[in-house]
């Protein structure tokens, strides 16, 4: 799937985005609580970046455990980000937000940023060689040591351990509401347009693209999340 048409699909699927996806919360929570232990080192007045936020659930959650930390939101679907400004505003951390719709390389260069979440975007980057490249311009915007929080679906998907797993994560997101007809499209799309990868290999594209090695946090079903650190100069 191209650029433009994942861009329009996130743009259709915005308003409902949340609700469509609420029974799917104890997940997404587990990750975000563990997120605050991988940054609890990071200073009382952090710069984060958020790539791909969409409808800010991982902004807001850090922004409410941490009062003085900074973000640039980064979301390519104007529609998304429209619905993470209203968030934003809902639960008052707007005044710390930087909202850019599009994608990193039209972000203006500016201060560097001690940290960064990058969750379920990476996987729709088919190239691999593309792939590593998104992750260097994430490297690029942070400062050195930089840490990177990255979520993305993998899995070896040859193997009969995947057979199996896709078959209980389909059924969870029956569980959740998804359609038959919207389970067929899901089927389709991660051996079409999505990235599924083994996660080893989606750990080295990460440290391919200038961080150290990953270290795998979490893992729910297809999703895994690692945490990096932006590699010295002289490591990459």
């Amino acid at each position: 799937m191209h650029s433009d048409e994942l861009k329009a699909l996130f743009d259709q699927q915005a308003a409902g985005y949340d609700t469509q996806w609420a029974k799917m919360a104890p997940m997404r929570d587990a990750l975000h609580y563990l997120l605050e232990s991988v940054f609890a080192e990071l200073p009382e007045d952090a710069r984060i970046l958020c790539v791909g936020v969409g409808t800010g659930a991982e902004m807001a959650h850090l922004a409410g455990k941490f009062p003085r930390w900074r973000f640039t939101a980064v979301e390519p679907s104007g529609a998304m980000l429209d619905v993470c400004r209203r968030r934003a505003e809902a639960e008052g951390f707007t005044s710390r937000c930087n909202f850019h719709e599009g994608y990193l390389d039209s972000l203006p260069a500016g201060q560097l940023h001690d940290a960064a979440t990058c969750f379920l975007v990476s996987q729709f980057i088919l190239e691999p060689e593309a792939r590593s490249a998104f992750f260097r311009e994430i490297a690029d915007r942070l400062k050195p040591g930089g840490i990177l929080a990255s979520s993305d679906l993998a899995s070896d998907t040859g193997s009969p351990e995947y057979a199996a797993l896709l078959r209980t994560w389909l059924q969870l997101m029956a569980s959740g509401g998804v359609t038959p007809e919207g389970l067929e499209r899901m089927r389709h799309a991660y051996a079409r347009d999505v990235a599924v990868l083994p996660p080893e290999h989606v750990a080295s594209i990460i440290r391919s693209g200038g961080f150290d090695t990953p270290v795998r946090f979490f893992q729910a079903g297809l999703i895994h999340a690692w945490y990096s650190r932006r590699a010295s100069p002289e490591a990459v």
